[in-house]
């Protein structure tokens, strides 16, 4: 029995293991580095839509509150 699993053990320990503890680490350095230079840049890029957004949400429920005051109370009951 000890002769099936000891050339699978052998080729874990000198091949596989090392590889997996290199990319686990390598990963693990990458994560704690932060975040690089594009995701900065994309995260800006997306709190710019949001805020651009949140302003088109206040322009439409001004206009609603104009044409239609009771709009608020009657998107409740849906």
């Amino acid at each position: 029995m000890e002769d099936i699993l000891l050339p699978p053990l052998i080729v874990f320990l000198i091949f596989i293991a090392p590889l997996w503890l290199i990319l686990h680490y390598r990963s693990k350095r990458q994560i704690s580095q932060g975040l690089s230079d594009e995701e900065y840049a994309q995260l800006d890029e997306l709190s710019a839509l949001a805020d651009k957004m949140a302003d088109r949400i206040n322009t439409l429920e001004t206009i609603l509150d104009a044409e239609s005051p009771k709009w608020r109370s009657s998107g409740e009951k849906l």
